[in-house]
């Protein structure tokens, strides 16, 4: 294992957002420690679950041999005695859904008339919220990493999009894939999927949460059918009303305010989640668990991370995100989370206790072969251009094939998974592009060059009239 050394999280100038990634990862861990925690505490009153401790009660997708060999399946607690005892170092993938009838589906007829758009008690929607959790017995740590929605990838299929895009393009299978394929190839072992429908439920099947609202709070927004209308002090709220205190936003802090209010619901739920009276509403918490959770881990393994999480002290909680910028405006055709490749594999290896990978050469170029394809439908002049430089760089297998793909916002340069090194020195060349490196590569050539639209403002330092009085020296 490698020397634990300090990594920095690239700080931007959006302090505001970074600590909405930051304090929104402890809200969703929160929320889902007190829900497994419940589960934990439902196992030990007899006869209030119909199912093993070895069954999966809250496991609602239908996974395929294919789909559910992304997740390791071997066991994480011990047997017999031992059974609560975590073995081994755990990652588990969380997504917190939030999802609107028309992320799944055309809003029906009788939801048109409403005017608005309802969420809608489905795991079938955009990931909303994105945490990649290490459970460490060694150390006795867990470690936090959030994996911000906007964060852009490629994502298998489907090409470069934001990473919340991937569930509803594969589901959970195809998130777990492209969520170890950003992070350097990390192992998933497990997942949850919450979702937040079944929040003020919980709430109400809890009895409800005392807390301090901080202001008095009134807003209305007919288009979300929200409305809000609570008063300043220390007060029971029932589920609808907590929602409304998580879900205000109108006080100029936006989502950072949020999350600050949910961390405090949270922290209060939590804090009565253990006490002898939510022993008797325990059926009815199993209900709402059972409806809105969606999980391969048995009730077993529930138990064994819980009582996990309950040991762990706030010292040995680690808090990280993934390293990156934010996108500059004009830069794509969308606001985007950058990740910075290089500080993602220094997080992995430290935290993650992932193998760096090893530093490869780029071939030679006259071995290398490289297809243009040009979906711009840009000037030949200065796609022969293009040509000329590479050649000039050594590069002397290129040709240009036809595009049958929609125009690219930004020029791809798909490498072969051994020919990485040769686009990263290809990119460099051009000076322009975005590098891919997908699980299954163009078997045609070794580097394909997709040009895009950011190739329409470079192409003019390659037209041949520029390029002549060199190539005449």
């Amino acid at each position: 294992m490698n020397a634990k050394k300090p990594v920095t999280v690239q700080k931007t100038s959006a302090t505001e957002n970074h600590n909405f990634y930051k304090n929104n990862t402890k809200s969703w861990l929160g929320l889902w420690l007190g829900l497994t925690g419940i589960a934990m505490v439902s196992v030990t009153v007899g006869g209030l679950l119909t199912v093993s401790l070895n069954s999966k009660p809250l496991m609602q997708a239908d996974l395929n041999p294919k789909e559910a060999a992304v997740f390791d399946s071997d066991r994480i607690s011990g047997q017999g005695p031992q059974f609560s005892e975590l073995t081994r170092p755990v990652n588990i993938l969380v997504m917190g859904m939030s999802v609107l009838s028309s992320d799944i589906q055309s809003p029906a007829k009788e939801t048109k008339n409403l005017k608005y758009l309802p969420q809608v008690n489905s795991f079938d929607g955009l990931s909303d919220v994105m945490l990649l959790l290490r459970f460490h017995p060694q150390n006795k740590k867990i470690v936090m990493l959030s994996i911000p929605r906007d964060t852009r990838v490629p994502i298998e299929g489907h090409g470069m999009k934001k990473i919340n895009a991937a569930n509803v393009d594969g589901g959970l299978a195809l998130s777990a894939k492209t969520v170890s394929q950003l992070l350097g190839g990390v192992g998933i072992d497990r997942y949850v999927r919450i979702n937040v429908l079944g929040v003020s439920k919980l709430i109400d099947a809890l009895g409800g949460v005392t807390v301090d609202v901080p202001k008095d709070m009134k807003y209305r927004d007919d288009s979300q059918h929200l409305y809000i209308n609570l008063k300043a002090g220390k007060q029971h709220l029932n589920g609808d009303q907590a929602l409304q205190l998580l879900r205000y936003r109108n006080d100029g802090l936006g989502d950072v305010g949020r999350v600050g209010r949910q961390q405090m619901v949270i922290h209060s739920l939590m804090e009565q989640t253990f006490n002898p009276n939510t022993l008797r509403r325990l059926p009815e918490i199993i209900k709402v668990i059972q409806s809105h959770i969606d999980t391969n881990l048995t009730v077993e393994e529930l138990m064994t991370l819980a009582g996990f999480g309950m040991q762990t002290n706030g010292s040995n909680v680690e808090m990280l995100m993934v390293p990156g910028r934010y996108s500059e405006k004009g830069e794509f055709d969308a606001s985007y989370w950058i990740p910075d490749s290089d500080r993602i594999t220094a997080v992995m290896t430290q935290h993650f206790d992932l193998e760096p990978p090893q530093t490869s050469q780029a071939s030679d170029p006259s071995t290398v072969q490289i297809d243009i394809q040009d979906t711009t439908d840009s000037d030949s002049s200065s796609l022969q251009g293009l040509i000329t430089t590479l050649q000039q760089a050594g590069y002397s297998n290129v040709y240009v094939s036809n595009s049958w793909s929609e125009p690219a916002s930004v020029t791809e340069i798909v490498a072969q998974q051994t020919d990485s090194a040769s686009a990263e020195v290809i990119r460099s060349i051009l000076g322009f592009g975005e590098i891919q490196v997908p699980s299954t590569p163009y078997l045609d050539s070794h580097i394909t060059i997709v040009l895009g639209k950011d190739w329409l403002q470079q192409q003019h330092t390659f037209d041949l009239s520029y390029l002549e009085p060199t190539l005449s020296r």
